[in-house]
C-alpha cells in the first residue's frame, strides 16, 4: 500500500535522507506525488478517507483473507522471532493490527521500527492505532524510491504490498529492500501466490477479484521467482511457507 518519516510522535519529511539515528520530533510532513496506478485502481481501498474509515477493521481484513489474517500475522511475527532488536523496516502499512504488534516486539527488544507508505492518511491511521511513545517512526516515502541508506536496516518486512504493485514497480521495490537491508540481514514477505490447481478460487473467485486487484494475478499465477529471478536470487531463503490450498505465501531469508 503507499508512503515521509513522520513517525510515530517522531518525525522526517520527506526529500530529506534518513538517518536512522535520528528522532527528529514536529517535522512538516512532504509526500511524494501518489502513484498513478496507485489513484487509478487502488483509490477505493486506500486513498479515500471513507476508505481508511471503513477498511482497517481486523474482522473485516480477515474477511477479505478469507480467514487468514490472524494466522499470517502470528506466523510472521513468529517467523521474525524475539530477538528485534536494531532497525527493522516496514515497507508500506497495512490494515488491521500486524504493525502495533510488530511494534511491540521491537519495543521488547529495545529495537527501531521505521514505517513507510506513499499516502500520508495510510501513516496517519497507523499512528492512531500505536500507543504513545512506540519506538515507531513513519515516513511518506515511495516504496520503489527509498531515501534511506545503503545497508542501515537489520530486517526489511513486506506484508501484503507486491500483489498490488505493477511489474516494474515491483521489481523497483524489491531492490530497493536489498539495497537498505544489512549483509546477512533478515527479508521477509508475506503475500498472495499461486493456488494448487485444485483450488476453487483459481477458477471461479480469482478471475473476479482481478478486477479489484489487477496486479494480484502475477502472483496467482507465478512464483516470485519468475516474476524477480535477478533480484529474487539475491537472498538465501531459508523458509518457504504456503497456506490456504497455496493462495498465500511466507518466504523469510538472510540477504547476501
Amino acid at each position: 500500500m503507499k508512503l515521509a518519516f513522520h513517525g510515530h510522535r517522531s518525525a522526517i519529511a520527506a526529500g530529506h535522507t534518513l538517518d536512522p539515528r535520528m528522532n527528529a520530533r514536529n517535522v512538516v510532513r512532504r509526500a511524494p506525488p501518489i502513484p498513478d496506478y496507485l489513484a487509478k485502481h487502488y483509490w477505493w481501498a486506500y486513498v479515500h478517507p471513507l476508505a481508511v474509515q471503513f477498511w482497517d477493521r481486523v474482522p473485516l481484513v480477515n474477511l477479505i483473507l478469507y480467514g487468514n489474517y490472524s494466522r499470517l500475522r502470528d506466523q510472521a511475527l513468529e517467523a521474525l522471532g524475539a530477538d528485534l532488536s536494531g532497525r527493522t523496516l516496514q515497507m508500506t502499512c497495512c490494515y488491521g493490527n500486524f504493525t502495533p504488534k510488530l511494534a511491540e516486539g521491537v519495543a521488547r527488544s529495545g529495537g527501531r521500527l521505521d514505517v513507510i507508505d506513499v499516502l500520508p492518511i495510510q501513516l496517519e491511521a497507523l499512528e492512531r492505532k500505536l500507543p504513545q511513545g512506540a519506538p515507531v517512526r513513519t515516513a511518506a516515502m515511495d516504496a520503489t524510491r527509498l531515501e534511506l541508506p545503503n545497508q542501515s536496516y537489520d530486517r526489511v518486512v513486506i506484508f501484503f504490498l507486491f500483489h498490488e504493485l505493477p511489474t516494474e514497480e515491483r521489481v523497483r521495490a524489491m531492490r530497493e529492500a536489498l539495497r537498505v537491508v544489512k549483509p546477512g540481514g533478515t527479508i521477509l514477505i508475506v503475500d498472495f501466490a499461486k493456488p494448487a490447481l485444485w483450488h476453487p478460487f483459481r477458477y471461479f473467485w480469482l478471475p473476479f477479484l482481478g478486477l479489484l486487484e489487477p496486479f494480484a494475478s502475477d502472483l496467482w499465477c507465478r512464483e516470485l521467482d519468475e516474476l524477480m529471478p535477478k533480484e529474487m536470487s539475491q537472498v538465501a531463503w531459508t523458509s518457504r511457507r504456503s497456506y490456504f490450498g497455496g493462495l498465500f505465501q511466507m518466504l523469510k531469508g538472510m540477504a547476501r
